[in-house]
């Protein structure tokens, strides 16, 4: 179990109970506009954190900082197929759903409303700690949300913008399930070799600089 501040556990959960949600409510919001009522039969358009949140997810998200929430169930059929491209929007909703809540919390922080504070508090966090947090995280969350590997919307994205044949062969790689994005997340850190940090922390940090200097 990894240890956190009082600032970045209050950050979690807020990112847990807000950022986590609506990235789903974003899937099947999406997929409902384009003619599929699976999100809504199965109560998925909603605002109710508990209707989206994932029992299993949620806790390692607060006891080691990484977490994910129910995938929201789509039938691409049910999609309107004049719009070729309705599965890859439906799969991009969701981080760009954690796009614009970073860029949000970005924007508070450059408004100079929430002051930096000279030293990270050791009690109560400051709400420039907890913008920032959140802000962060949700970049994050966008861009690893991106990496076009099995079950993340990357791949989903991808797989529905390549070329029928190119995208037959990324599909068979579903047969490997999480094994790709498990190398990623824990055994390229273990070995230091810093993909993710390049795909996703890097820019992720970049990205928050630009509000905040």
């Amino acid at each position: 179990m990894l240890q956190f501040s009082l600032a970045q556990m209050i950050g979690l959960l807020v990112v847990l109970l807000v950022a986590f949600p609506l990235h789903e409510l974003a899937h099947a919001l999406t997929a409902d506009y384009f003619g599929d009522d699976t999100p809504r039969l199965h109560g998925r358009l909603s605002l109710n954190p508990l209707t989206h949140l994932d029992v299993f997810g949620s806790l390692t998200l607060v006891l080691v900082g990484f977490g994910w929430a129910k995938p929201v169930p789509v039938s691409e059929y049910n999609l309107q197929r004049n719009w070729h491209y309705a599965p890859a929007l439906v799969a991009f909703a969701g981080p760009l759903a954690n796009f614009v809540l970073a860029c949000l919390g970005g924007f508070l922080l450059s408004t100079g409303l929430f002051p930096a504070p000279l030293t990270a508090s050791r009690t109560i966090p400051t709400m420039y700690e907890l913008l920032y947090i959140f802000s962060l995280i949700n970049f994050v969350l966008f861009f690893f949300n991106l990496i076009p590997l099995f079950p993340l919307d990357g791949e989903k994205i991808l797989l529905n913008v390549l070329p029928y044949e190119w995208g037959v062969h990324l599909e068979r790689l579903r047969r490997f399930t999480y094994g790709p994005l498990i190398i990623l997340v824990w055994v390229l850190p273990a070995l230091r070799i810093p993909v993710l940090t390049r795909l996703v922390f890097g820019p992720a940090n970049w990205l928050l600089s630009l509000f905040i200097g």
